[in-house]
């Protein structure tokens, strides 16, 4: 079996991520490599060779004259000889003048070139020295100046020479500055757009996956079994994957298996997670779905006849016609089919429209969590506000019509207002910052504790960063490649304008370097909470030891805040729950998605930049990824539900 990286949005095997990172250290996805001539060289350049042969062909007209002439006219004829002799003077004379003209157009743009070069690099060997010193702040990082690694797209942006600055893990002036700026601004109002979406755009897309326009499958051609892997998230996505190719198929689903994994060492099943009863009875009119296996089938040694499917045997992100050329003949023959390790292995496109649609239905309306979990959620979610008066558009789909009252506090009036709360996923746990191949200025302490992880969680990554040349961490970082650390998810909040006295809650596990690595969080937003110490020990003792369940919990809170933020884009919970907002959200809740690799940028200045500066581009970043969007073709519909198959628009 292939180590899949932690809780990813498209999740895959370990080696080809790791390619796609060294790829992306040079042309990112977001930014496609250009393949072949530019719009300009194709359109432009194409201009400049037509005019240059109008106007070689125009002198020679000019000079032979109209070929249509009439020539058999004596006496015009040598009056016509010595205009030509005339002409052809006039013309070389022309011709010298213009090649003349060309070669000092050329000449003199290529002078300019090297004399904006020299004015560069000079102004990069002797960099402006900082106008006011802090010696009470940390001292200036390292500057090592390398060849930046960036996408052509990119690059085209850059100053040429620009030097490329190593991160060492510490913010100490920027933190400090934020301290400040936060103390002064106490009792300032927060600028309105954190706690808003665009609510005009957003307001036309309406839930819609729900509507059906087929007849059930019979299921007749065999059974699909499935185990899958990976955290909570990464399984509901493989759930309603595997939902999609039962329909492909006409397959009847057994109900699905989760995979026990190290990283997580959890045992939960699907029933301890999901109402089962519901989940088969509502995907009824779509797909057959039974408990188990029938008797004379649950003998078969399902490895021995070939039909035990691993994530191997499957590319990542399969059409639908490969299953239709590979899987379905395997299932007539032997009927029956166990996936085993199944993911991240169904394209988002091309696939038809009812099958997209079938897999929103499961994503937003199939899965619903069991009572214990609804029930503790609930609790969770009104503590969080304060005992509310009022209940998010997302509330009864989180925890069900009965347990989502319960938020509601009877005893308030229509006076009282409930509390705002920003939930931030912090993806920083030890599987995920080992797994980024990233530095965060532990020293050779955390490189030893990290190198020891991979070699036990993830060999096959420990052992590929041995055998091939990887990206450096100051690459991966440049690209936006790394997680959020508490201290950059502490400034990009501050950045953001959140007021010192905001209710955080931070969604996650065990956080990489424990209370320590927090401190910059709890000193700068002492309102800090997690689930651990909003819920008592009581309350918290039937999840003890099921990380899955409790990630459960994590969900809740973060679907049901008032704005979330994400700090890892690849985050399966924090697409899950961006998604979640939309399609229940009614325009009313905002996800705060930061471009990585702008952010990145600014951050590597954190040495000389000014506390305005900062926040005046982290807002703009952020500013700039909350346009209402439809999907784009190839992404996820569980992060971005704006499309046809599973949003209606109105407008």
């Amino acid at each position: 079996m292939s180590q899949e990286r932690p809780d990813e949005e498209k999740p895959e095997t370990c080696d080809v991520r790791v390619q796609d990172r060294i790829q992306g250290a040079a042309a990112p996805v977001q930014s496609p490599t250009r393949l072949g001539p530019t719009r300009f060289s194709e359109v432009t350049g194409e201009k400049i060779l037509n005019t240059g042969s109008d106007f070689m062909g125009s002198i020679w007209s000019w000079i032979n004259g109209d070929p249509n002439r009439n020539l058999k006219n004596p006496v015009k004829r040598g009056k016509r000889k010595r205009i030509r002799t005339a002409k052809t003077a006039v013309g070389v004379i022309a011709l010298v003048g213009f090649f003349i003209f060309v070669n000092w157009f050329m000449l003199s743009q290529l002078h300019e070139g090297r004399a904006w070069l020299r004015r560069g690099f000079s102004k990069n060997r002797n960099p402006k020295p900082n106008p006011k010193p802090n010696p009470d702040l940390s001292p200036s990082t390292k500057r090592v100046s390398v060849k930046v690694s960036a996408s052509v797209q990119h690059v085209e942006k850059k100053k040429m020479g620009k030097p490329k600055k190593k991160y060492n893990g510490t913010y100490g002036r920027l933190l400090a500055y934020a301290a400040h700026a936060l103390a002064e601004g106490q009792n300032k109002l927060e600028p309105k757009e954190l706690w808003r979406e665009p609510k005009d755009q957003a307001l036309a897309w309406k839930p819609c996956a729900d509507q059906r326009s087929w007849k059930p499958n019979d299921g007749k051609n065999g059974y699909i079994m499935v185990t899958a892997n990976g955290g909570i998230n990464q399984q509901r996505v493989a759930v309603c994957n595997i939902v999609v190719v039962a329909r492909l198929l006409n397959a009847t689903l057994v109900v699905p298996k989760f995979m026990f994994s190290d990283v997580w060492t959890d045992s939960s099943q699907f029933g301890d997670i999901y109402q089962v009863e519901h989940f088969i009875k509502y995907l009824s009119p779509d797909i057959r779905i039974v408990k188990k296996l029938p008797k004379e089938l649950q003998s078969l040694d399902l490895e021995a006849i070939g039909s035990l499917v691993t994530d191997i045997d499957v590319m990542k992100e399969a059409k639908p016609g490969f299953y239709m050329k590979h899987i379905l003949p395997l299932l007539l023959k032997n009927r029956v089919v166990h996936f085993f390790g199944f993911g991240n292995r169904l394209a988002f496109d091309p696939i038809p429209f009812q099958l997209q649609r079938l897999r929103c239905r499961c994503n937003f309306h199939a899965l619903n969590f069991v009572s214990k979990i609804q029930e503790t959620g609930a609790i969770l979610v009104r503590r969080l506000r304060d005992s509310g008066s009022h209940l998010a558009p997302v509330d009864p789909y989180l925890v069900g019509p009965k347990f989502a009252s319960f938020i509601l506090d009877k005893k308030a009036g229509p006076l009282h207002k409930a509390s705002k709360y920003l939930a931030v996923h912090l993806r920083f746990e030890i599987d995920m910052v080992a797994h980024s191949l990233c530095y965060f200025g532990g020293g050779d302490a955390e490189k030893t504790e990290l190198s020891a992880y991979r070699e036990k969680h993830f060999p096959t990554l420990a052992n590929l960063s041995k055998t091939k040349k990887m990206p450096s961490p100051e690459d991966l970082r440049t690209e936006g490649l790394c997680p959020l650390s508490p201290e950059e998810a502490v400034l990009m909040l501050a950045g953001l304008g959140f007021n010192r006295k905001t209710r955080v809650f931070v969604a996650g596990a065990n956080i990489y370097g424990g209370t320590k690595r927090l401190a910059a969080l709890t000193s700068l937003y002492p309102n800090l909470v997690t689930k651990e110490n909003i819920l008592s020990e009581t309350e918290l003792e039937p999840f003890k030891n099921h990380s899955s369940q409790l990630a459960v919990l994590d969900f809740i809170a973060c679907a049901a805040s008032d704005a979330f933020a994400m700090t890892d884009s690849g985050s399966q919970l924090s697409s899950l729950v961006s998604g979640y907002r939309i399609y229940y959200g009614a325009g009313k809740m905002p996800t705060i998605r930061p471009n990585k690799r702008r952010f990145s940028d600014i951050l590597l200045k954190n040495n000389t930049i000014e506390w305005k500066v900062f926040e005046q581009r982290v807002r703009k970043n952020v500013r700039q990824t909350k346009h209402v969007l439809v999907r784009p073709t190839g992404r996820s519909v569980y992060r971005y539900p704006r499309c046809k198959e599973c949003m209606c628009n109105e407008d």
